[in-house]
């Protein structure tokens, strides 16, 4: 989820592979990249430490067993494994408030994306009416990457993109970034938690909670913005659910866009 360049990829990769090793669990990192869906990733029944979703968490039954889930170390994160959205425009763009890219079209990545979407829709509610705020939903831009794209490209006048995504972006792709401002964002909630098929063995577990300290990882640790791992609890996981059907319901009543994809039918 967060291999938004190949630099990143390859850091993820070095930092799992170390991981599991310090373990001594047999684990192999695989790649999993768009186009493929990442929803055939979380279905699998070989997970051992698989980035997933929120909000795909918290509806899944039976639900994954928890790892651990990632406290990013940028200040705005305040310690915890707690992240937000942000809605972005073109750097060039004269909006200066989230109410500025009303009647224009908006992107979204995909209807189970809690930072893509869900998280959007219940922060839009607040100017929900007897309008369509946006001209348009497009098509599913998949990834942050995608949504960050589109925006660029001029196929959509505002997107929101995970936060821990574009810091990522912000350092790793900065060109890229500083084509895109932020206008806006939403409330924290839960970070994507690490998720394992069966229950993880606990040297699994302690080698990712004792990561942070160990001299050979902290580089690594640092160039992916982490400041540790720590064990998630699955209740803080239930709101999402919640919060997306309230959004949903709202919606259904209030025009979201005058033309919306099926995709994200309402």
């Amino acid at each position: 989820m967060y291999s938004v360049t190949a630099s990143l990829a390859l850091l993820w990769r070095r930092l799992l592979e170390a991981i599991a090793r310090h373990a001594g669990v047999a684990m192999n990192v695989v790649e999993h990249s768009p186009p493929a869906p990442i929803t055939e990733l979380w279905s699998r029944r070989d997970q051992g430490a698989v980035l997933m979703c929120g909000l795909p968490y918290s509806q899944a039954f039976p639900q994954p067993e928890l790892v651990v889930a990632p406290v990013p170390s940028p200040r705005r994160y305040g310690n915890e494994p707690r992240y937000r959205s942000e809605f972005i425009v073109r750097t060039e763009s004269s909006f200066r408030r989230l109410e500025d890219t009303f009647g224009g079209r908006i992107a979204f990545m995909t209807p189970h994306s809690q930072s893509g979407f869900a998280a959007a829709i219940h922060h839009l509610m607040a100017a929900g009416g007897g309008q369509p705020l946006y001209r348009e939903v497009i098509a599913p831009c998949v990834t942050p990457l995608g949504s960050l794209a589109a925006v660029i490209d001029g196929r959509a006048d505002v997107a929101p993109v995970d936060a821990f995504a574009l810091d990522l972006m912000r350092r790793h792709a900065a060109s890229l970034a500083a084509q895109v401002r932020s206008v806006d964002e939403t409330e924290r909630t839960p970070i994507p938690p690490f998720v394992a098929s069966t229950p993880p063995a606990p040297r699994l577990v302690r080698a990712f909670l004792d990561a942070a300290d160990d001299v050979a990882l902290r580089p690594i640790m640092d160039e992916l913005l982490l400041q540790c791992f720590v064990r998630p609890d699955a209740a803080d996981y239930v709101p999402l659910r919640q919060r997306l059907e309230t959004a949903i319901a709202f919606w259904r009543r209030h025009p979201l866009a005058a033309a919306i994809h099926p995709a994200f039918a309402l």
